[in-house]
């Protein structure tokens, strides 16, 4: 997504090549390279050794990257559909009719380029069809305020899960899956990434986005707000699942008549285990075995607590990025490069991936870090000679094909004092 912004504001919040914001594109980068972490698995990590701590340390990693790096990748497209339609002042008029065509484009294009890359063959569940459909959605949303499209994240992440649950039960065991996406079920419910919860991290991304992000204050508040958040989430879950005895629960549904409290103690700790392990292991949503799988917060359960917690740990990694892109810019050029072309590298490592026949079971220590510094180069190298990414300047140039359409075919609308036109990267 290219960062739109207003011509006015802080000239401290902007990077001095184009007028984008370079802590945005750092966290974009490590959005896309925890990506790579999960695509190329834990064997695909060398930088901690093969002995027993390293071997903890990629899991560490690699766990630390499932389910959050693809819910950061679709808050900060929030964020940048915010950027995009005005920042602060959602834009009006025939400035946001521009703005609007510019989205839908990318929507297209995004949805037709994921189902492309499905059949690549890659063992990859493909986010771009997904997030095209996130952007349709966000449509309505684009001339509302922080306050409100908070608001509608909040409900998105309490409700969601629960009409998402009532759903699915009613609709039985879904079906074997053979792409990434198969469907309008699979995009609203039963895929990899459902709306039902992806669109809390888009929404609450525009919500970010609608805020002075060079503020000090904002910075703050948007920090503490990531830890209580992370804190409500995964502690919450936490709480529930263990003190409470949520997981004893959850082994009862799985035990069905058997009586929990009659079996020999001794089997109960491997029991929770392997309750606790297929947790671990879910692809978009929890059963509908047991209302207790909405306690879970695991990566990819898509449950309230996994939304609030995956939401602060996104709002703790666009806070620190932003900050450490201000103190040192320089270092992290090559980073703000990479986010800078994130869609020109997600479709890059997919397409490596399925040429070499590579897979996330493979053991190839030092893998994860050769395409990590093969995407940083290539970025850093693009843009110093080339400027924008190859994808992000074809998308940009059929969105703004289409928005001077648009724009000559409809009659002058009253812009409602939205302000001077907006500058463009």
């Amino acid at each position: 997504m290219s960062q739109q912004i207003p011509q006015q504001g802080s000239q401290a919040a902007r990077d001095a090549r184009g007028g984008r914001i370079a802590g945005i594109d750092v966290a974009r980068a490590l959005a896309v390279f925890g990506m790579f972490t999960v695509h190329l698995g834990v064997g695909s990590i060398g930088v901690f050794g093969a002995d027993a701590f390293g071997e903890s340390a990629a899991e560490a990693v690699h766990q630390l990257a499932r389910g959050r790096s693809s819910a950061l990748f679709a808050f900060l497209a929030g964020v940048s559909l915010a950027l995009m339609t005005g920042r602060t002042r959602p834009l009006e008029g025939t400035a946001l009719q521009r703005a609007r065509a510019r989205i839908l484009v990318r929507a297209l294009v995004l949805a037709l380029l994921g189902l492309m890359l499905d059949l690549t063959g890659a063992p990859i569940a493909v986010i771009l069809t997904y997030y095209g459909g996130f952007f349709l959605l966000a449509l309505p949303l684009l001339r509302l305020r922080a306050p409100a499209l908070g608001a509608i994240a909040a409900a998105i992440a309490v409700l969601g899960p629960v009409l998402s649950y009532l759903v699915r039960d009613a609709m039985g065991a879904p079906g074997p899956r053979y792409s990434s996406i198969g469907g309008i079920t699979d995009f609203l419910l039963t895929g990899y990434y459902p709306a039902a919860t992806f669109m809390a991290f888009v929404t609450a991304g525009m919500a970010v986005g609608r805020l002075d992000l060079a503020a000090l204050r904002v910075r703050a508040v948007l920090a503490a707000s990531g830890a209580g958040l992370a804190l409500l989430g995964y502690g919450g879950s936490w709480l529930l699942l263990y003190p409470l005895g949520g997981i004893d629960r959850l082994l009862q549904a799985r035990l069905g008549a058997v009586d929990l409290s009659a079996t020999d103690p001794v089997l109960r700790a491997p029991m929770r285990s392997d309750i606790a392990a297929e947790l671990n292991d879910l692809h978009g949503q929890v059963p509908t075995d047991s209302w207790w799988y909405l306690a879970v917060a695991t990566p990819h359960s898509g449950t309230g607590f996994e939304i609030a917690g995956a939401v602060g740990t996104a709002l703790l990694v666009l806070v620190a990025c932003m900050v450490a892109a201000d103190a040192a810019a320089a270092p992290l050029y090559p980073l703000a490069a990479a986010g800078s072309m994130a869609l020109t590298i997600y479709t890059g490592h997919i397409l490596v991936i399925a040429a070499l026949g590579f897979s996330f079971q493979d053991t190839a220590p030092f893998r994860l870090e050769a395409f990590v510094i093969g995407a940083l180069l290539f970025a850093a190298l693009w843009r110093l000679i080339l400027g924008r990414g190859p994808l992000e300047r074809a998308l940009g140039s059929a969105g703004d094909a289409v928005a001077e359409l648009v724009t000559a075919s409809s009659p002058p609308v009253d812009s409602g004092g939205a302000g001077p036109p907006q500058s463009r990267r």
